[in-house]
C-alpha cells in the first residue's frame, strides 16, 4: 500500500519579506524612499550630475512632445485658408511640418539620451542594493538560514532587484513625464481656449487614473496570492532537485510530482482570478476614455461650427486628447506593473531588516591570537527557551593540544563548535581565546584562525582547484598542490583528464565521499589556522575510507590546538583529553585508557562499539567464505554443455 505524505500548506515567505504587501501603499511607498539613496548617493558628483541632467532631457523631451501639435495646427489652419492652395501648401504649411517632424525628432532623441544618461545611476543603484542584500545575508545568523528556503529566498532577491529597474522606468519615466505633459497641455488648452476643456481633460484623466487604482488595489490581492504561489513552487522545485538522490532513495517522485503540482495548481487558481479581474478594469477605463473623448470632440466642433474655432483647432484638441489617451491606455498597465514593484522592493527590503542575531560590538578589536588557547567558562545554551542544549560546560584546549568530545547524539557535540566559531553565542557563561572573551572581537578575525571540517563536506560547483583554493583565495597553483599533497589527494586530482579543473558537481557529487572530504582537508590545510574544529569529519565513511582520511586529518591537526568532534571513539585514542558528554553535561573526561579502567559511561561506548566492529567483521568474513565456495562449486561442475 502507497502512504501518501501529506502536502504542507503554503510557505509562508521567507523571513523578514514574508508578509510583502501586507503593509499597504504607506509601506510601499517606504520603499521607494529606501531606494532614494542610492540614486542620489552622497558624495558622487557624477551621479548626482547625471540625476539633473536626465531631468532636464525628461522636460525638454516633454517641451517638444505638447508643442507638436501646434505645429500641425498651425498646418492644418494655413491649408484651409482661401486662396492659392498650392501656393499655401509651397510656402507656410511646408515650413511648419518641417517644424513638426524636426520636433518628433527632438521628442526621440532627448528621450533617448535621457535614458542614455541615467542608466548609469539605475545600474549602480540596483548592484549596490543587490550587493547590499548579499553581504546582509551572510552576515545573518546559522539560526536564520537553517529556517529560510532557498527557493522562495532566491525569488524575493530576483524580483526585488528588478522591481528597481521597474520602478525607475514606470515612476521615473513614464508615469512623472505623463503627468508633467498632462499639466503642459492644460496650460496650453486654457490658454488657447477656455477652461472648459482644460476641465474636462483634467476630470476625464483624474477618473481614469482615480478607478485604475481602486480597481487596481482590488486585483492586488490576487496578485499576493499568486505571488506566495509562485514562491511555493520555486521553493519545492528547487528543494527537490536538490535532494534529488534521497527522492530516488525513498521512491517519492510520484509524491514530490504531487507536491509539485499542488502548488502549481494554487498558483493556477490566483492567476486565472487575477487575470479575469482584468475584464472590469478594461471596461471601465474605455469607457471613461470614450466619454472624455466625445465631450472634448463634442465642445471643439460646436466651436468651429459658430466660428470661435479652427479645423485646425479642432484638430489641436484631437491630437492633445489622443497624445494623452494612448499613454493612458497603458496606465492600468503601469499602475499594476508599479504596485507591484513596490511590494517586490518591500519584500526585498525587509530581508535588510532581519537583525543580525551575532553582531561586533562598536569598536571591537581584531582577535590576537599567541598560542590558540581555546577555554568554555559554565557555558549555557539552547536553541529556544523550552529546548537547552548545553547546562555549564566548562573545559580548556592548551594551545597546541587535542581535546575530543564524544558522546550520544543529540548531546551538544556540534553545538560547542558552532559556539566556538560564534555562529550562535552563549546565552550564559564565555568562551575565550587566549583569554580574549570572543564575544567582544570581530567576528571575521575570530573566523580567519579556525579551520572546520565538518562531517558533510559540501562543495560549489567549480573545479577541485578553486573548491581548495577557497581556504585563501588568490592562493598561487603551487600553494594549491602543495595543500592537496599534505591531504593526500594531489595524485588522485593529477590523474584525472582535465586536472585541478576537474568540476565536481552540484555539492561535489561527481567525487566520492572520501575524496570529497580529502578536498576539504586540503583547504583548511592552506587556510593555515591556528585553532581546528573536526566535526566528526570522518563519520560519513567507510572504515578503509577512514583510516586512510585519518592520518590526512593527524598530519593537519599536529602543533595546533584541535577540538575533535567523535562519534567513532577509535578516532580519538590519542587525544590529551576525552570530554564525555550527555544531555548537555561533561559526564566524564580524562585520555583514554583512564576512561576505559574507571569503566564508565566511556568504557561502555567503547565495549559497544568494539563488538559492533567484530559483528561486522565476521559478517565480512562469512561473505567472503560463501563467494569462495560458490566459485569453488561452479569451478568443479566444468563447463557447461549446450542440449540439442
Amino acid at each position: 500500500m502507497r502512504t501518501t505524505l501529506p502536502n504542507p500548506p503554503p510557505s509562508a515567505g521567507t523571513g523578514a519579506g514574508a508578509a510583502a504587501g501586507s503593509g499597504g501603499g504607506r509601506a510601499d511607498w517606504a520603499a521607494a524612499r529606501r531606494l532614494l539613496p542610492y540614486l542620489w548617493p552622497p558624495g558622487e558628483l557624477e551621479l548626482r550630475l547625471r540625476v539633473v541632467v536626465s531631468i532636464l532631457l525628461l522636460v525638454a523631451a516633454k517641451v517638444a512632445t505638447v508643442t507638436v501639435p501646434l505645429f500641425y495646427k498651425a498646418a492644418v489652419d494655413a491649408l484651409t485658408v482661401p486662396g492659392d492652395v498650392a501656393d499655401a501648401v509651397v510656402a507656410v504649411p511646408l515650413a511648419l511640418l518641417v517644424g513638426y517632424g524636426s520636433l518628433r525628432v527632438l521628442q526621440q532623441v532627448f528621450g533617448e539620451l535621457q535614458g542614455m544618461v541615467f542608466t548609469k545611476v539605475s545600474e549602480r543603484a540596483t548592484r549596490r542594493v543587490a550587493l547590499r542584500i548579499f553581504t546582509h545575508l551572510h552576515r545573518l545568523s546559522l539560526r536564520f538560514h537553517l529556517d529560510r528556503q532557498t527557493g522562495g529566498l532566491s525569488r524575493v532577491i530576483e524580483r526585488g532587484t528588478r522591481a528597481i529597474d521597474v520602478l525607475l522606468r514606470l515612476a521615473l519615466f513614464r508615469t512623472g513625464p505623463q503627468l508633467l505633459e498632462l499639466a503642459f497641455v492644460c496650460g496650453v488648452l486654457w490658454t488657447l481656449y477656455d477652461w472648459r476643456f482644460a476641465a474636462v481633460t483634467l476630470v476625464t484623466v483624474g477618473g481614469y487614473i482615480a478607478y485604475t487604482v481602486v480597481v487596481t488595489d482590488w486585483r492586488m490581492a490576487h496578485r499576493r496570492v499568486m505571488n506566495t504561489a509562485d514562491s511555493d513552487a520555486n521553493t519545492k522545485a528547487i528543494d527537490s532537485l536538490i535532494n534529488y538522490e534521497t527522492v530516488k532513495y525513498f521512491n517519492n517522485e510520484r509524491h514530490e510530482a504531487e507536491r509539485y503540482d499542488a502548488a502549481l495548481a494554487r498558483l493556477e487558481g490566483a492567476s486565472v482570478r487575477a487575470k479575469n479581474s482584468l475584464a472590469a478594469l478594461n471596461v471601465g477605463q474605455g469607457f471613461i476614455i470614450a466619454a472624455g473623448l466625445v465631450l472634448m470632440m463634442v465642445m471643439a466642433a460646436e466651436g468651429v461650427a459658430d466660428g470661435t474655432m479652427t479645423v485646425g483647432d479642432f484638430v489641436l484638441v484631437n491630437s492633445y486628447l489622443m497624445q494623452l489617451a494612448l499613454p493612458l491606455n497603458m496606465l492600468g498597465m503601469v499602475y499594476r506593473e508599479l504596485k507591484q514593484a513596490l511590494t517586490d522592493m518591500e519584500s526585498m527590503f525587509g530581508l535588510l531588516d532581519a537583525p543580525a542575531e551575532v553582531t561586533d560590538p562598536p569598536g571591537a578589536p581584531a582577535l590576537a591570537v599567541t598560542g590558540g588557547e581555546v577555554r568554555f567558562e559554565d557555558v549555557q545554551f539552547g536553541y529556544g527557551p523550552d529546548r537547552d542544549i548545553l547546562r555549564g560546560i566548562s573545559f580548556t584546549i592548551p594551545a597546541g593540544r587535542k581535546v575530543a568530545v564524544v558522546g550520544q547524539s543529540g548531546a551538544g557535540k556540534s553545538t560547542l563548535a558552532r559556539l566556538l566559531y560564534r555562529f550562535y553565542d552563549p546565552t550564559g557563561g564565555r568562551i575565550l581565546v587566549d583569554g580574549q572573551d570572543i564575544r567582544t572581537v570581530r567576528q571575521d578575525s575570530l573566523h580567519a584562525v579556525i579551520g572546520v571540517v565538518p562531517q558533510d563536506t559540501v562543495l560549489f560547483n567549480d573545479t577541485i582547484g578553486y573548491n581548495i583554493a577557497y581556504g585563501r583565495p588568490g592562493a598561487d597553483e603551487a600553494a594549491v598542490q602543495e595543500a592537496a599533497e599534505a591531504a593526500a589527494i594531489h595524485r588522485f586530482v593529477a590523474g584525472l583528464p582535465e586536472g585541478y579543473d576537474t568540476r565536481v558537481g552540484e555539492r561535489g557529487l561527481k567525487l566520492s565521499g572520501g575524496e570529497k572530504q580529502r578536498v576539504a582537508i586540503a583547504r583548511t590545510i592552506l587556510k593555515n589556522p591556528a585553532i581546528l574544529i573536526l566535526d566528526e569529519a570522518t563519520s560519513a565513511l567507510d572504515t578503509h575510507t577512514e583510516r586512510a582520511i585519518q592520518d590526512s586529518l593527524d598530519t593537519v591537526s599536529r602543533n595546533r590546538t584541535t577540538l575533535v568532534i567523535a562519534h567513532r571513539l577509535s578516532t580519538v585514542i590519542d587525544a590529551d583529553e576525552i570530554l564525555v558528554m550527555d544531555a548537555g553535561r561533561i559526564v566524564e573526561r580524562g585520555r583514554h585508557d583512564a576512561l576505559l579502567a574507571s569503566g564508565g559511561a566511556y568504557a561502555e561506548m567503547w565495549r559497544r562499539q568494539q563488538e559492533s566492529a567484530r559483528l561486522a567483521g565476521q559478517l565480512a568474513a562469512m561473505d567472503g567464505e560463501a563467494r569462495d565456495d560458490a566459485e569453488t562449486m561452479a569451478g568443479s561442475q566444468g563447463p557447461a554443455v549446450s542440449k540439442p
